[in-house]
């Protein structure tokens, strides 16, 4: 039987900023495959992000992948 490769957790944060100019903290999870070397970039929505251009919140920007926060052990 075949090994299956290990598939790892990584968190995507938006870089984008709420109307006050503050981070949004609009988190995604995801898995990455064993083999990816590079920073995951995905554009996703963001609907805390405040567009210039409409004046209205909520617009697509570039997420990067961050290190996941570590876990409480109790």
């Amino acid at each position: 039987m075949a090994k299956k490769g290990v598939a790892v957790k990584v968190r995507l944060v938006s870089p984008a900023k709420n109307k006050n100019g503050n981070p949004t903290g609009t988190t995604y999870y995801v898995k990455k495959g064993k083999g990816a070397t590079e920073k995951l970039r995905f554009r996703k929505y963001d609907s805390r992000a405040w567009n210039e251009k409409t004046g209205k919140a909520g617009m697509h920007v570039m997420f990067e992948e961050k290190k996941l926060p570590p876990h409480k052990k109790n």
